[in-house]
C-alpha cells in the first residue's frame, strides 16, 4: 500500500459559500445526468434492439450476447479515457476537460440514432455502432471523475460528500430519462419501433447535449486545480507518477468502486435482458422496473451522502456492500417469480442497496488521492472498476447455462462482488484516517 499522503485544508476544500457550492454542484450533476442518459440508453438498446437490428445473421441468444459484448466494449475504452482525460484535468484544468467529454459523448450518442441498421448497411453497421460505443466510453472515462473532482474542490470540506452525491443523482436521473424514453418509445407497434421508434431516444441527445454545454460553460475552474498552478505543483504524466506514488490506493478505488457499477448493471442491464427473454416477462414491464428503482435510486443517494458525513464513506460503502450481498438471494427468488410486481420490488430494493456505496464513492476515490493526481486517480480507479464490470452481464448472461436458465450463478457473481468491495471500502476508510492523522501534524505540506 502507498504510504498516506496528507494535503492542506485548502486542497481537501476551500472555504466557499453554500450557494457557490451547489451551482458549481448542480452544474456537474447535469453534465453528468446527460453522460448517463446517454450510456445507460445503449445498455437498454443492446437488450431490447441491437441484438435484432444490427446482429441478424445470428440466432436470438448469439444475437443477444453479441449486443452485450458491444456493450461491454464501452467499459473496455473508459480506462483509456480517464487516462486522455485525466492528463488534460490535472494538467490544463478540470473544466477544459469536462467540456471536453460532454460534446463527445453528446455526438456520438446523437448518432447513433441515424446509424444504418444491419439490413441496410451489412456488416458495416455493428461495426460503426461499437465505434461509436468507444467513443461513448472514452468521454464517460473522463466525465465522472472531472465532475466529482470539480464540484468536492468548490465545497466546503465537511460538506463534501453531500455536494459529491449531488453529482451521483445525475447516475439515477440519467437512468430514469433514459427508461423513461424507452418505455414511451416501446409503446409504438413493433413495426414502427423497430424501423424509427428506437432512435428517437438516441436523437434526444443532440437538444440536451445543448442545454448541459449552456450551463457547463458557466462554471468557474476548480480553486484547487488554481492554487496548484500558482505552487507550480503539477505532474508531468499523471498517469505515471499516480501508479508511481498511489499504485496501492488506486487498486482501492478500483475495489471500492467495483459495486456501484458492477451491481448496478447486474440489476438493470443483466435483469432486463433475463427476465425479458429467459422468463418471457413483457419487455415493458422490466423497463418500467428500472424507472421505479431509479426513483427511489435519488432519494437513497441524498440521504447517503448525508450519513456519510458523519460516519465516513469507507463504512458506507461496507454497509452498501454487505446488505447487497446477504439481499442477493432473496432478491434474485423474487425475480424468478416472473411476476411484474415481484421483479419491481427486488430491483428497486437492489439499487437502493447498492447505491448505499454508490453514492459514496466519488467522496472515498476524490480522498484517495492528492490534488495533483485527483482528476487521474479518481478516473482510473472508477473506470478500470467499470472496465470489469461493463463484462458482468455478459458473464451472467453465459452462465445461465450452468443449470439451464437457472439465476443463482449470476446471483453468485453479484455476491463476488460486494465481498470486494466491502474490502475497499475497509481499506479506504483506513487510508482516510491514516491521512487525517498525517495532515494535523503537517498541515503546511503541499497539495
Amino acid at each position: 500500500m502507498s504510504q498516506p499522503q496528507p494535503t492542506t485544508p485548502s486542497a481537501r476544500g476551500p472555504n466557499v459559500n453554500a450557494t457557490d457550492a451547489k451551482r458549481i454542484a448542480f452544474a456537474a450533476f447535469v453534465g453528468t445526468a446527460l453522460e448517463w442518459y446517454d450510456y445507460f440508453l445503449f445498455g437498454m438498446a443492446a437488450a431490447l434492439v441491437f441484438n435484432r437490428l444490427f446482429f441478424t445473421d445470428l440466432d436470438p441468444s448469439a444475437g443477444l450476447m453479441a449486443a452485450l459484448a458491444t456493450f461491454g466494449v464501452g467499459f473496455a475504452a473508459r480506462p483509456i479515457g480517464a487516462l486522455i482525460f485525466g492528463y488534460i484535468g490535472d494538467r490544463y484544468g478540470r473544466r477544459p476537460a469536462l467540456l471536453a467529454t460532454i460534446v463527445m459523448i453528446g455526438c456520438a450518442t446523437g448518432l447513433i440514432g441515424v446509424l444504418p441498421d444491419y439490413l441496410a448497411i451489412g456488416i458495416a453497421a455493428p461495426i460503426l455502432l461499437a465505434v461509436l460505443r468507444l467513443l461513448q466510453g472514452l468521454a464517460v472515462g473522463g466525465e465522472w471523475g472531472g465532475a466529482i473532482t470539480i464540484a468536492i474542490e468548490h465545497a466546503p470540506e465537511r460538506q463534501r460528500a453531500r455536494y459529491a452525491a449531488l453529482v451521483q443523482i445525475g447516475s439515477p436521473v440519467g437512468t430514469l430519462i433514459s427508461s423513461a424514453a424507452f418505455a414511451a418509445v416501446l409503446v409504438l407497434p413493433a413495426a414502427e419501433f423497430d424501423a424509427w421508434g428506437w432512435r428517437l431516444p438516441f436523437l434526444a441527445a443532440f437538444p440536451l447535449l445543448g442545454i448541459a454545454l449552456y450551463i457547463r460553460f458557466k462554471v468557474e475552474e476548480s480553486p484547487v486545480f488554481q492554487e496548484l498552478l500558482e505552487m507550480e505543483d503539477r505532474a508531468k504524466v499523471p498517469a505515471l507518477a499516480l501508479f508511481r506514488e498511489a499504485g496501492g490506493r488506486l487498486l482501492v478505488a478500483v475495489a471500492a468502486a467495483l459495486l456501484g457499477v458492477g451491481g448496478f448493471y447486474m440489476m438493470t442491464t443483466f435483469v432486463v435482458s433475463y427476465a425479458s427473454t429467459v422468463l418471457e416477462v413483457d419487455r415493458q414491464a422490466v423497463v418500467n422496473a428500472t424507472l421505479v428503482a431509479a426513483v427511489f435510486q435519488i432519494f437513497t443517494t441524498l440521504i447517503a451522502g448525508r450519513v456519510a458525513e458523519r460516519f465516513g464513506p469507507g463504512r458506507m460503502t461496507v454497509i452498501g456492500a454487505v446488505t447487497t450481498g446477504v439481499a442477493a438471494f432473496p432478491l434474485f427468488r423474487l425475480i424468478d417469480t416472473a411476476e411484474p410486481w415481484a421483479i419491481t420490488i427486488a430491483v428497486t430494493i437492489g439499487i437502493c442497496l447498492i447505491t448505499l456505496a454508490y453514492a459514496v464513492t466519488g467522496t472515498l476515490l476524490a480522498d484517495l488521492f492528492p490534488a495533483r493526481l485527483r482528476y487521474s486517480g479518481v478516473s482510473l480507479g472508477y473506470n478500470l472498476a467499470g472496465t470489469l464490470s461493463g463484462f458482468l452481464p455478459l458473464i451472467a448472461t453465459a452462465l445461465l447455462v450452468v443449470d439451464d436458465g437457472a439465476s443463482w450463478p449470476a446471483v453468485l457473481v453479484l455476491i463476488g462482488i460486494c465481498a470486494i468491495t466491502a474490502l475497499g471500502g475497509v481499506a479506504g476508510e483506513r487510508i482516510r484516517a491514516a491521512d487525517t492523522r498525517a495532515a494535523e501534524n503537517a498541515p503546511t505540506t503541499k497539495v
